[in-house]
């Protein structure tokens, strides 16, 4: 699997309220993941966020993790639309 390769899932709809974050799995592994906004809870201030896609291969480093999160999410944004669902 090449490092650019997405876990897509199926509940990302559309390229608006997004938010992108890397997790460190291990030492030494670090994965970019997609967040797409959830339904508003009423009367909460509070932003709810779900995961929308992941990278499917792990990062030596954080910041090689985060470039290659932002070109994902720059690459949906250009396209419009949320990747599709394999």
């Amino acid at each position: 699997m090449r490092s650019h390769e997405v876990n897509t899932i199926d509940y990302m709809q559309a390229t608006h309220d997004l938010a992108l974050t890397v997790q460190q799995r291990a030492d030494g592994q670090y994965i970019w993941m997609m967040l797409a906004a959830a339904e508003p809870v009423a009367g909460s201030d509070a932003l709810y966020y779900r995961p929308a896609c992941t990278a499917a291969v792990a990062q030596p480093s954080y910041s090689s993790a985060l470039a290659i999160g932002i070109a994902e999410l720059t690459r949906v944004a250009a396209a419009g639309s949320a990747p599709a669902v394999a």
